[in-house]
């Protein structure tokens, strides 16, 4: 949706990326790995940005030795722009959807789920060795295919775990240090069948 919005997918995933780490600068080639979009696009997209006032270029010293190799050139959010909170809460919404959606991909797709947690980038909660927890008789091939395309769509790579019952009984009855960081860190139960 966020794309239409911005009439293009690269500035929006552009964008994305520097909300979600706003203290972060990035360089061309880093956001166009990231975003596995062509890097004239990219340049095209932070040209637009900069002229906007929405980010702002900066210069870091690598610290590589290798020739050539001196000052980046880098772009990072400038938190001053004057719709920098605007822009911020819409990207934010715009997020929330899009992990709505995935949850509800995953519940219909996956197979039979006694459970799924959602935690780590999804809470915002670094502890979590995992972002997804999914217990269940479940089709991993189609967790796998729809966790690739979310992971295109928000622009980060989503860890996820995926146990049958019979495994997630066991560990949790020997109190699993995984299983026990997984529920510590900040979740959100979207389908709780075992009753944790």
């Amino acid at each position: 949706m966020i794309e239409h919005l911005f009439g293009s997918k690269t500035r929006a995933g552009v964008l994305r990326t520097f909300f979600r780490q706003p203290d972060k600068a990035f360089y061309v080639r880093e956001l166009a790995r990231l975003l596995e979009v062509q890097i004239n696009a990219i340049r095209r997209e932070l040209e637009i940005l900069l002229q906007l006032g929405l980010i702002k270029e900066t210069e870091v010293v690598n610290e590589s030795k290798k020739a050539g190799e001196g000052l980046r050139k880098y772009f990072i959010l400038d938190n001053q722009a004057l719709i920098f909170g605007e822009l911020q809460a819409l990207l934010i919404k715009s997020q929330l959807m899009d992990e709505k959606e995935l949850a509800s991909a995953l519940v219909d797709k996956a197979g039979k789920m006694d459970l799924f947690l959602l935690t780590g980038k999804f809470t915002a909660d670094k502890r979590a060795p995992s972002d997804i927890l999914l217990v269940g008789n479940l089709k991993e091939k189609s967790v796998d295919n729809l966790i690739k395309k979310y992971e295109k769509k928000f622009g980060f790579p989503i860890r996820y775990t995926i146990m049958n019952r019979k495994e997630f009984m066991e560990r949790r009855e020997m109190m699993d240090r995984f299983l026990f960081s997984m529920f510590e860190a900040d979740n959100i139960k979207v389908v709780d069948h075992i009753g944790v």
